[in-house]
C-alpha cells in the first residue's frame, strides 16, 4: 500500500523558517565559510539566507583562503542592502577579553605587541586595545616612547573596565618581579671582594647607584676614585658599564657597597718613595680656586700650589691670573701628608728667592729712586723692583713735621728717593726713610738760633694755646699766647691769623724736645727783659707741647685745621 507525503502548509513551512533563523542571534559568535576575497571586502556564507561582508582591513595580519572557516561576530542580520554585518575582529576581541579578564582574576601575564604612542604612554595590541602608562614602561623612565613600537613584551593586567572596556597594563611590575628574582640568587651568591659588572643607573651627589642585574649597589664617590673628584659625574655617566669590587653586603637590608678605586692599586702607599720633598714633579692643572691650584702628577695623585707658592715676587690674587685647567706645569714638592692624602707643591722654588741676596742690591744706607705703589694711613710703598717695595713709615718722612698721614707728603705714582734704613730678609721687608735724604735740621739747631735771636717767619697753625710759625729751613716755632702782647689776649685769632708775616726774637731753644720758643712782644726787649720772658715761656708751656705739632696742639686748635695745607 503506497502512501503519500502530505505537502506542508504554509503555516507548518513559516514555523520551520522561523525556527532556522532563531539560531542566529545577533551579538553571537558564528562560524561562516570564505566564499569571495575582494580589495575592499571578504564575503562570507553562515549558513543565513545572505551572505556577510567583513571589511579586507580586518583580515591584514592573515593568509586566507577562499573555504577557509572562520568565526565572526553577528552584527547585524540584514543592513540597508539586505546583508548579514559581520566582524571578524570583534569576534576575537570578545574572545580576548574574556581570557583577558580570566588571567586578570587568576593573577597571570599577557603578551603583547606595542602598537602606538599616545598621550600619557603607548597602546598594546594584548589580543584586545590596552592602554600602557608611561610610568609603568620601564623602572626608568623611558626618554622616547617611540623606541618601544613594534616591540613584544609581556605585561601585568593592573586595571580592567568591562563596561568600558578598558584595560591597563604593566611592564614595569614585571621587570620588578623578575628583579626582585634576580636580587635574592645575587645576595646569596654574592660575597665580599667578589668582582662584579653593572652598569650606572642614577647618579647622586654622594655617589651613584649600580644595576647589579637586578640588584642596586651604592658606589659613594670615596670610592670612586684614589684622587680628588667634587662629583660623581666628573668621572662616570647614567648608562656607562664599570667593573667594581663589591666592599660590603647587608642580606637583612638588601644593601650593597661598591668600589670602584679598590680595582686598582693605591698609588698612595708608596708616595713619599716615589715624590720626596724637594722633588721636582710635572703635572697637568686640573682645577684652579682662589686660594691654590690642583696638579694631577699621577692618576689619582694630585698636589696642591698654593697662591703663595707660585711666585716669589709677583703679586698673584688668583691662581687663575697666571694657570690654565689643562697647563702642563712643573713643581717642587714642599710637604706630604699621607694620612690625609694631601702634597703641598710650590713652583716659586723653581728659581732662586730673590730676597736671599736682597741686602747685597739694597744695602742699609744706599739711596733709592722709585715710583710710590700705594698708601696705609702708616706709610708709603715704594716699588724697588718688580714685586719688591720699601715702606717709608710716617715718622720718616719729615724731621721736622708730625705727619699724620702720608698723603700729607706724597701720592701715588710719586717718583720719590729714599734711603734704606733697615732690612728684615725673614719678613721680607725694607724700611726705607725720606727724611734721612737730608741732613736733620735739629742737630746744629744751637748755631742757627740763639736765645735773643730776632726771626722772621710765617704763621701756619693756630692753636687755643698760641701760633706755629714757619721758620729757615722748614723749621716750626711757637709763639704761646702769653708772648702775642704785653695786654692780655683772649683768644689768637684775634691777633693772628695763617700766612701772616711776623717778626719775633727766640726766648726759647730746646734741642732735646726738638721746639722754639718765640715772642712776638719781646721783639724790642733788652737782655734782661729777655731773660725774664723765657722764664715765664718755661712756666707757660705745660708738659706735652710739642713745638713741632704735637697732637695736644691740633686737638686744641679752634679753627678748623687740616695737616699739610
Amino acid at each position: 500500500m503506497a502512501y503519500a507525503c502530505a505537502e506542508p502548509t504554509n503555516t507548518e513551512l513559516n514555523d520551520l523558517i522561523d525556527s532556522k533563523f532563531r539560531e542566529f542571534r545577533e551579538g553571537s559568535i558564528v562560524k561562516g565559510t570564505i566564499l569571495e576575497i575582494r580589495p575592499q571586502v571578504v564575503l562570507v556564507d553562515i549558513g543565513y539566507k545572505s551572505e556577510g561582508a567583513i571589511p579586507s582591513n580586518e583580515f591584514e595580519d592573515e593568509e586566507i583562503e577562499i573555504g577557509d572557516e572562520i568565526e565572526v561576530l553577528l552584527e547585524r542580520l540584514e543592513n540597508d542592502e539586505g546583508m548579514v554585518v559581520l566582524s571578524k575582529e570583534k569576534a576575537a576581541h570578545k574572545q580576548n577579553w574574556e581570557k583577558i579578564v580570566k588571567v586578570f582574576q587568576d593573577g597571570g601575564l599577557v603578551r603583547g605587541k606595542v602598537k602606538s604612542v599616545v598621550k600619557g604612554g603607548l597602546t598594546v595590541n594584548v589580543g584586545v586595545e590596552a592602554f600602557l602608562p608611561g610610568s609603568q614602561v620601564d623602572i626608568i623612565p623611558p626618554k622616547d616612547l617611540n623606541e618601544y613600537v613594534g616591540n613584544v613584551y609581556e605585561f601585568k593586567i593592573v586595571k580592567i573596565n568591562d563596561e568600558r572596556k578598558n584595560i591597563v597594563i604593566s611592564r614595569r611590575e614585571v621587570i620588578e618581579a623578575e628583579r626582585s628574582e634576580q636580587r635574592q640568587t645575587f645576595l646569596q651568591s654574592v660575597k665580599i671582594g667578589d668582582k662584579v659588572t653593572g652598569a650606572i643607573k642614577n647618579i647622586t651627589d654622594f655617589g651613584a647607584f649600580v644595576d647589579l642585574a637586578g640588584m642596586d649597589g651604592l658606589l659613594h664617590i670615596t670610592d670612586m676614585s684614589w684622587g680628588r673628584i667634587n662629583h660623581p659625574s666628573e668621572l662616570l655617566h647614567i648608562g656607562q658599564s664599570v667593573d667594581v669590587i663589591i666592599l660590603d653586603v647587608d642580606r637583612e637590608k638588601e644593601r650593597v657597597s661598591l668600589g670602584l678605586k679598590q680595582m686598582s692599586e693605591n698609588p698612595w702607599e708608596d708616595i713619599e718613595r716615589k715624590y720626596p720633598i724637594g722633588h721636582n714633579v710635572k703635572g697637568r692643572v686640573t682645577k684652579l680656586l682662589p686660594y691654590g691650584a690642583f696638579i694631577e702628577i699621577e692618576k689619582g695623585v694630585e698636589g696642591l700650589v698654593h697662591v703663595s707658592e707660585l711666585s716669589w715676587v709677583k703679586r698673584i690674587t688668583r691662581p687663575s691670573d697666571v694657570l690654565e685647567i689643562g697647563q702642563e706645569i712643573s713643581a717642587i714638592v714642599l710637604g706630604i701628608s699621607i694620612e690625609e692624602q694631601k702634597i703641598s707643591l710650590g713652583v716659586r722654588q723653581l728659581d732662586s728667592n730673590p730676597w736671599d741676596e736682597i741686602e747685597l742690591r739694597y744695602p742699609v744706607g744706599a739711596t733709592i729712586k722709585g715710583p710710590v705703589r700705594n698708601l696705609t694711613a702708616y706709610g708709603a710703598f715704594v716699588e724697588l723692583e718688580e714685586g719688591i717695595d720699601g715702606m717709608v713709615h710716617v715718622s720718616d718722612m719729615s724731621w721736622t713735621r708730625k705727619i699724620n698721614h702720608p698723603s700729607e707728603q706724597v701720592k701715588k705714582g710719586d717718583e720719590v728717593e729714599a734711603v734704606v734704613i733697615d732690612i728684615d730678609k725673614n719678613a721680607q721687608r725694607i724700611s726705607l726713610g725720606m727724611k734721612q735724604i737730608d741732613e736733620d735740621p735739629w742737630k746744629g739747631i744751637e748755631t742757627r738760633y740763639k736765645i735773643g735771636d730776632k726771626v722772621k717767619g710765617t704763621v701756619t697753625k693756630l692753636a687755643t694755646f698760641g701760633a706755629f710759625v714757619q721758620l729757615d729751613g722748614d723749621i716750626d716755632g711757637l709763639v704761646h699766647i702769653s708772648q702775642l702782647r704785653e695786654e692780655r689776649v683772649e683768644k689768637v685769632k684775634d691777633v693772628l691769623k695763617a700766612g701772616d708775616e711776623i717778626e719775633a726774637r727766640v726766648i726759647k731753644v730746646d734741642k732735646g724736645e726738638r721746639r722754639i720758643g718765640l715772642s712776638i712782644k719781646a721783639a724790642n726787649y733788652s737782655e734782661e727783659d729777655m731773660r725774664k720772658e723765657a722764664a715765664a715761656f718755661d712756666t707757660a708751656i705745660k708738659p706735652g707741647e710739642d713745638l713741632v705739632g704735637l697732637d695736644q696742639a691740633f686737638a686744641s686748635a679752634f679753627e678748623d685745621y687740616r695737616p699739610g695745607q
